[in-house]
C-alpha cells in the first residue's frame, strides 16, 4: 500500500500551467529521487503536498487520508517533514536548541506557576535523536554555525525526526558539501530508509540519487515524464528524460 499516493494533480496560476496531471506514489521506507531541470515544477510539486498550494485539480492522499484541504500544520501533523536547501537553522545557537527550536519543553520553576525552558531535558533528548540518527555531531552543545555543512544538514534531519515522520523531503540536501560530506549525508539518507521513514529527494547530483534511491521520477514542463526503478535505468536515460532527448 502506497503511503503518498498523487494523481493527476495540477496546479495552475491564472493561465499559466505549473503541473500537468502529475501521478505517482511512495512506499513506507522508500527512497524517491525528484529529478527534473529548473522550470519542471519540482517547487511547485513540494509545495502542493505540503499544504503551501493547494491544487487546482487531482488528488493527493497520505496514509489514507486526503490532504486536498488540509493547511501545513495539519499536514505536518500527519508526518511530512520538508528540509529546505538553506536548512532554516539558527546558526548562533547550539545543537540541542535547534532541535527543539520553538517546542522547548518546560519545567516547573520551585513548584510555583512559573516554567522555564528545561535545559538538562532538552540535551539529553537531543542527545537520543543524533544517537538514533547515527550523525556525526561533536556534541549537542556544539555552536551549529561551526559545524560543517554535513553536520548541518545531520542537525535539520534531526529537527525533523522530532516530529516522527512519516516522509521526509529534502531539497538538493549535497548540492554545497563535499565528497566526504556527501557521503555522510547519503549515510543519513540510508538511516531514515532503514527506520521505516519514507524519503523524497530532489537534487540534480545523479551519483547520490543511484548510491541511495528505489526509484526515479523525472518532472518536464510539470508533467512525470518518467517514473523507473534505479535498478532498470542509467543516468544516461535519466539525463534524456530530462533533457527531453529520450
Amino acid at each position: 500500500m502506497s503511503l503518498l499516493a498523487l494523481k493527476d494533480v495540477r496546479m495552475s496560476f491564472g493561465p499559466v500551467e505549473a503541473l500537468r496531471g502529475v501521478s505517482f506514489s511512495v512506499a513506507e521506507g522508500e527512497a524517491v529521487a525528484l529529478l527534473g531541470d529548473n522550470g519542471a515544477g519540482k517547487s511547485t510539486l513540494m509545495k502542493t503536498i505540503t499544504g503551501i498550494y493547494r491544487p487546482t485539480g487531482g488528488a493527493i492522499r497520505f496514509d489514507g487520508q486526503d490532504l486536498k484541504e488540509k493547511d501545513p500544520g495539519e499536514i505536518r501533523r500527519l508526518g511530512i517533514e520538508m528540509i529546505y536547501q538553506d536548512l532554516a537553522l539558527a546558526r548562533e545557537q547550539d545543537v540541542a536548541s535547534n532541535i527543539f527550536l520553538g517546542r522547548e519543553p518546560t519545567r516547573r520553576l520551585l513548584g510555583l506557576p512559573i516554567r522555564m525552558i528545561d535545559t538538562a531535558r532538552i540535551e539529553a533528548e537531543a542527545e537520543t535523536i543524533i544517537r538514533r540518527l547515527g550523525a556525526r555531531v561533536p556534541s549537542v552543545r556544539y555552536r551549529v554555525g561551526d559545524l560543517s555543512g554535513g553536520q548541518q544538514q545531520s542537525v535539520a534531519i534531526a529537527r525533523a525526526l522530532t516530529f516522527s515522520p512519516k516522509l521526509v523531503i529534502m531539497d538538493e540536501p549535497t548540492a554545497a558539501l563535499a565528497v566526504r560530506e556527501v557521503e555522510h549525508v547519503l549515510d543519513l539518507v540510508r538511516e531514515l530508509k532503514r527506520q521505516g521513514i519514507a524519503v523524497i529527494l530532489i537534487s540534480h547530483r545523479l551519483t547520490d540519487v543511484f548510491a541511495v534511491c528505489d526509484r526515479v521520477i523525472a518532472l518536464r514542463q510539470g508533467e512525470v515524464v518518467a517514473d523507473e526503478a534505479v535498478a532498470e535505468t542509467s543516468m544516461n536515460e535519466v539525463v534524456a528524460h530530462i533533457v527531453g532527448a529520450g
